[in-house]
């Protein structure tokens, strides 16, 4: 390490105190534990309810919806409110939804309570990016706060792995309801700690009236981003079917959502950004392929290994951990020093040699080469991750994190749901080795663009700069380097 990157170290470690970053952590882990806290309690859920199991996958369903649209509404919001009054109305509404799941009678208030807690724990990751982009700002960082971003990239990514036998021991020693009450002793510690720790956010909305405070926002932009997803998602889920309606909506909102966004005063969805900024068009492309690929093997994998391999669900869990372990290992250095180009270049290697290995599996394949193949998928995920949350970071203006930290999630959740529909479609008549390997072919062929585009995007070079030359580029006024005339 060099002085100068000793310095930006020290810095870092006086703006960014153990107070002002745990409660962040805190919010940010709130959205992964809780995607994969529910898994365990679908089948005594389903018999409380006098319902079928396929239909408590509509709590599944509900929260990935709601966060793949609240997720950027947040960031906005969080822009234009205050990071820290988006945050702590996000942890309310995680706890409001804990009570109502808690003390349901029926599927219909399970639904709303999926749905208050996704709203409520998509404040979290976008409104944490914008508050340490300004404490980093403040406190005249020229590079990203590694340490802090890493943090958040762990948050993110082992909760889920925690979420799975967490939610077994709490059903185990309770009921179903644990796994919503769950949330109500971590979201009031969550709460007091931002309450008391993260300083209060200017006023930057005096004297707004409903109107000015909508077009500041772009209500309408939020409005046709949530029904253009709404249409998307629910096109992704009916396949192999093709829902021409749901279709022929997501086509109609998605234009109209440009169309309104392009005259937009102050646009939800800034277009122009997006297209003029190709390293953050990028970014998000990266990533959607990077959790399309993980969540293809973390969900079908596992289905094939209880199925074609006989393993317990418990056994096939244990199997993946490897996998999250070492993703939440690599993540931290990538991090911490804000590498790039090269662990993108890593990720997607591991991910085409992941889905490579996965192909010669097969139902008598020996289960050290099985965790060898998910070893590989959580390299690429921790170097992946960490990479492209850091190229977000320096790609995008700062007033403007918030929503763009947002939509990076979003277009994690798309990978994740179009995961879904490849399994659905490969596994529709039986979970086989031959499906396993459909699935390994597409893996294949996704990881292989997302390798071809990563080493022509020449961009990841400009945002890799060192810290000494960053500093020379920042603005008067201590903004940070990374990411100024990028857009």
């Amino acid at each position: 390490m060099t002085t100068t990157q000793e310095a930006q170290a020290r810095q870092a470690s006086n703006a960014f105190s153990w107070r002002f970053v745990t409660p962040m952590f805190l919010g940010s882990a709130l959205n992964p534990v809780n995607s994969s806290l529910i898994a365990t309690a679908l089948v005594p859920i389903a018999a409380a309810m006098g319902v079928s199991v396929g239909r408590t996958a509509v709590l599944v369903s509900a929260l990935y919806l709601a966060s793949s649209i609240a997720q950027p509404t947040a960031g906005k919001l969080a822009e234009e409110l205050g990071p820290r009054r988006v945050f702590l109305a996000g942890i309310a509404l995680v706890l409001a939804g804990g009570l109502v799941g808690g003390f349901a009678r029926n599927l219909a208030m399970l639904i709303v309570a999926r749905v208050l807690i996704g709203i409520g724990t998509s404040a979290g990751y976008p409104s944490a990016m914008l508050l340490i982009r300004r404490r980093a700002t403040q406190a005249g960082l020229s590079a990203p706060p590694g340490s802090v971003l890493g943090g958040l990239v762990i948050a993110g990514m082992v909760t889920p792995a925690i979420g799975l036998p967490l939610g077994g021991v709490l059903v185990g020693a309770w009921d179903w309801r644990a796994t919503f009450f769950f949330n109500i002793p971590l979201t009031a510690v969550t709460f007091i700690m931002a309450a008391i720790w993260i300083p209060k956010d200017e006023d930057q909305f005096k004297a707004l009236n409903g109107h000015g405070l909508a077009a500041r926002i772009d209500l309408l932009g939020i409005v046709g981003f949530g029904a253009a997803m709404t249409s998307l998602i629910v096109t992704l889920m009916a396949l192999p079917r093709l829902n021409w309606l749901s279709l022929g909506i997501a086509i109609a909102a998605f234009a109209a959502l440009a169309w309104w966004e392009l005259r937009a005063s102050r646009p939800f969805l800034d277009i122009r950004l997006l297209a003029s900024n190709r390293a953050l068009t990028l970014t998000y492309l990266r990533y959607l392929i990077l959790c399309l690929c993980l969540y293809t093997v973390l969900y079908g994998v596992t289905q094939w290994l209880q199925v074609s391999r006989g393993l317990t669900a418990l056994a096939a869990g244990l199997v993946q951990l490897p996998m999250s372990l070492a993703s939440a290992v690599i993540a931290r250095p990538v991090s911490q020093r804000n590498l790039l180009r090269t662990p993108l270049v890593i990720a997607a290697a591991s991910c085409l040699a992941g889905a490579a290995t996965v192909l010669l599996l097969t139902s008598h394949t020996a289960i050290a080469l099985i965790v060898v193949a998910t070893l590989l998928f959580g390299v690429a995920m921790g170097a992946g991750a960490s990479a492209n949350q850091t190229a977000l970071y320096a790609a995008v203006p700062a007033e403007q994190i918030g929503t763009a930290s947002g939509l990076l999630r979003t277009s994690g959740y798309i990978g994740s749901i179009a995961s879904s529909a490849i399994l659905s479609i490969t596994f529709r008549s039986g979970v086989t080795d031959h499906g396993l390997h459909v699935i390994a072919v597409i893996m294949v062929a996704v990881s292989a663009l997302c390798l071809v585009i990563t080493l022509a995007d020449r961009k990841l070079m400009s945002l890799a700069e060192p810290p000494d030359k960053a500093r020379n580029q920042a603005k008067p006024g201590g903004r940070p380097g990374p990411g100024q005339g990028q857009a």
